[in-house]
């Protein structure tokens, strides 16, 4: 990609209006055409998200979620600790949303899920070789574990019925790598 030099704005001042489990941060910048301009934005620690792939099946998790106020299916994420790098955020999610282990974690991609109001990054990883344990979610977090075919994860992304972002980006991911788990039952 070519790097736009010319577009970056430069920040003059930056405060921070509340710190929390998310941040937000309001920074006076300077615009390429000279003038300034306040940017509001959420300051986040980043987060990972994880496919967990078995014998053409994944494990994804149902969870309500409030803001937009129905019940998802969704790879298991979660944000990132301090002191946490993306690779044991993964590892921890997948534990405790799950009780999966991965033999193999392997990151395939970073991305920006709102890069026009939050600096959040999330990191996706794919997970094989699993082994089943026990589920450890976090006290305010009501999770169930749905085992579903890989073809009928992806029929859900068309259809609407899974929206998550990284969940859907993850499945496209790996229909486009992985393209016969798609094909070889039809």
């Amino acid at each position: 990609m070519k790097h736009y030099s010319k577009l970056k704005e430069t920040t003059i001042s930056s405060k921070t209006l509340y710190k929390g489990v998310l941040g937000v941060k309001m920074d006076e910048v300077r615009l390429v055409n000279g003038k300034t301009s306040t940017r509001l934005y959420f300051d986040h620690r980043g987060a990972s998200g994880v496919l967990p792939v078995e014998d053409g099946y994944v494990y994804l998790v149902q969870q309500y979620r409030y803001p937009i106020g129905q019940v998802t299916l969704e790879i298991p994420a979660g944000k990132r600790e301090e002191n946490q790098t993306f690779l044991m955020c993964a590892e921890a999610e997948l534990k405790q949303e799950t009780g999966l282990t991965a033999k193999n974690l392997q990151e395939v991609m970073t991305f920006h899920p709102c890069n026009a109001f939050s600096n959040e990054i999330q990191h996706l990883y794919l997970a094989t070789g699993l082994t089943r344990g026990e589920d450890q979610p976090d006290e305010d977090e009501f999770l169930n574990l749905e085992r579903v075919p890989l073809e009928k994860a992806y029929q859900m992304v068309e259809s609407g019925e899974i929206t998550d972002a990284k969940t859907v980006i993850m499945l496209q991911w790996y229909r486009i790598h992985f393209p016969t788990f798609f094909t070889e039952k039809k």
